[in-house]
């Protein structure tokens, strides 16, 4: 294991049942249940001193959550079918084209995809990637009207899709772009595929700490965000590094975006196995998260999974945005 490899581990953390579910998982015990589709964004900004070099918004799960108590992640959440139904007035590349983007069977689904993205950016960060015209965005979304909106969205009585058409707006798919895909591994409870999105914070907007799944939120520059994790002071899981590893070597927003088209969304789903009585956890391409735990030990202090989608979101399960990891 490499030196960088050795020091994330310490603040790595996974569920203290993963050993018995992979063992179970193993027997043929236990069956698979179907990944939920789900969407999280890693929200940038230019730095506003020094050389140049990003911002990314990081929120933190509070102590009180079920799950992925204390970690940091991007607001992120599970898809609302009603939005792959549901037509909207839309920006950037179309719906079927993002349906390829995205490896996507139909139109719909990427639909509801996208509109997971936007939405969860809305809900628990209080900015709104969508406005009244293909070359705009809502200005300032921060009074009591759209407040009213954003927390109707968290309680699931709307879908995005009813929200956006009521308001007459245009979903901005073209200030959004793919970065990244990972699914939760096959022996969990609650299961995720979930596409990481990035996108620019719009001109005239700004973040509010607005998530009832959060305790803490900063913007912060990756590099300093991994130096945190690396020391053991700031917890995250594997999709949440990951992540922030790619984004190190960009020095502007520009070159993020100019990199999006060639950026590969293969999924990367974590494999377990038996090496005796120890168990093997692995991410393909990611070998820095591999665990190894011996037999009768959990493998390693805290509640945390890779999941992605925050509890309270449309995705009902585990954080990846508040998704750690959408989810992450």
């Amino acid at each position: 294991m490499s030196e960088r490899a050795g020091k994330s581990t310490g603040a790595q953390w996974f569920p203290a049942d993963w050993p018995d579910r992979i063992r179970a998982h193993a027997r043929g015990d236990l069956v698979p249940v179907t990944p939920r589709r789900a969407a999280t964004v890693l929200l940038l900004r230019e730095a506003p001193d020094g050389p140049g070099g990003l911002l990314v918004h990081m929120l933190r799960r509070r102590a009180s959550m079920a799950f992925a108590a204390g970690a940091y992640a991007y607001p992120g959440g599970g898809v609302d079918p009603r939005d792959s139904e549901t037509a909207v007035r839309w920006a950037g590349p179309p719906p079927a084209a993002w349906a390829e983007r995205l490896g996507l069977d139909d139109e719909g689904a990427a639909r509801a995809v996208v509109c997971a993205a936007v939405r969860e950016t809305f809900e628990e960060c209080g900015v709104l990637l969508a406005g009244p015209d293909a070359e705009t965005v809502v200005a300032d979304v921060s009074g009591p009207e759209w407040e009213a909106e954003r927390a109707a969205l968290v309680a699931h009585e709307t879908s995005f899709a009813a929200f956006l058409n009521r308001h007459a707006l245009v979903l901005r798919s073209d200030l959004l772009g793919g970065w990244a895909r990972w699914i939760t591994p096959e022996f969990e409870a609650r299961r995720y595929d979930t596409w990481f999105f990035v996108a620019a914070l719009p001109e005239g907007q700004r973040t509010r700490e607005v998530s009832t799944e959060a305790d803490r939120t900063e913007w912060v520059r990756p590099v300093d965000a991994l130096h945190r994790y690396e020391e053991g002071a700031l917890q995250m899981m594997p999709p949440t590094v990951a992540t922030l590893r790619d984004l190190v070597p960009y020095g502007s927003l520009a070159g993020v975006m100019a990199d999006l088209e060639g950026r590969a969304l293969k999924p990367v789903l974590a494999e377990a196995r038996l090496d005796g009585d120890e168990v093997v956890l692995t991410w393909p391409g990611h070998e820095e998260f591999t665990r190894r735990v011996p037999g009768g030990e959990a493998p390693g202090g805290g509640a945390l999974g890779e999941g992605v989608p925050g509890e309270g979101s449309a995705g009902g399960g585990p954080v990846g945005g508040g998704s750690v990891g959408e989810g992450v």
